[in-house]
């Protein structure tokens, strides 16, 4: 909680920094304060995402751009009280949604003028499902076999594992009735 409210008047102050840059016309003015982001951020990418895509549902707002909630469950443990901080305006909705209905809508257009040319999503075949040839049946069989070769070897390697893990047990044990020998 206390780092929150910490951060909101440092967040405010960048994001105000984006407002006047984004306001003023003199290139160098908006050079000037996008440099005096990154030095407070020191993230680049962050400083880039504020200045050219979140600037402008902050631009008409005069300060009080974050919220912080306080959530009902303190952190497991030191029983510290937890917040959480976000914008205050959701970000705006991506033009890809925008775009996809235009493309929808040149779709159907397109199917309108040439029925033919351009078949939509409910006009196309369903896969039809072929009979099974004769010749199919014994590569179904091929193929059993061939799972049940992995198996086979997988047995084999088992039973080679086996006799070798009783082998290291007698050699041990030789080595241990050598000693008690001595």
């Amino acid at each position: 909680m206390a780092k929150a409210r910490a951060l909101r008047p440092a967040i405010e102050k960048i994001i105000t920094l984006a407002k006047k840059a984004h306001v003023t016309d003199d290139a160098a003015r908006k050079v000037h304060y996008r440099r005096l982001a990154i030095a407070r951020l020191r993230n680049k990418k962050a400083v880039s995402k504020l200045f050219d895509e979140l600037v402008d549902q902050f631009a008409s707002r005069n300060g009080g751009y974050t919220r912080i909630y306080k959530l009902a469950l303190p952190r497991l443990g030191d029983a510290a009280d937890m917040a959480l901080i976000e914008f205050v305006e959701e970000l705006p909705k991506k033009k890809s949604s925008k775009k996809k209905a235009a493309k929808k809508k040149a779709t159907t257009a397109a199917s309108k003028e040439n029925p033919s040319d351009t078949p939509t999503s409910e006009e196309q075949p369903e896969a039809v499902e072929t009979p099974p040839t004769d010749e199919a049946q014994p590569k179904a069989s091929d193929s059993k076999e061939t799972q049940e070769d992995p198996k086979s070897s997988t047995k084999s390697t088992e039973e080679s594992t086996e006799p070798s893990s009783t082998t290291e047990q007698q050699s041990e044990n030789s080595e241990d009735s050598s000693e008690n020998k001595d």
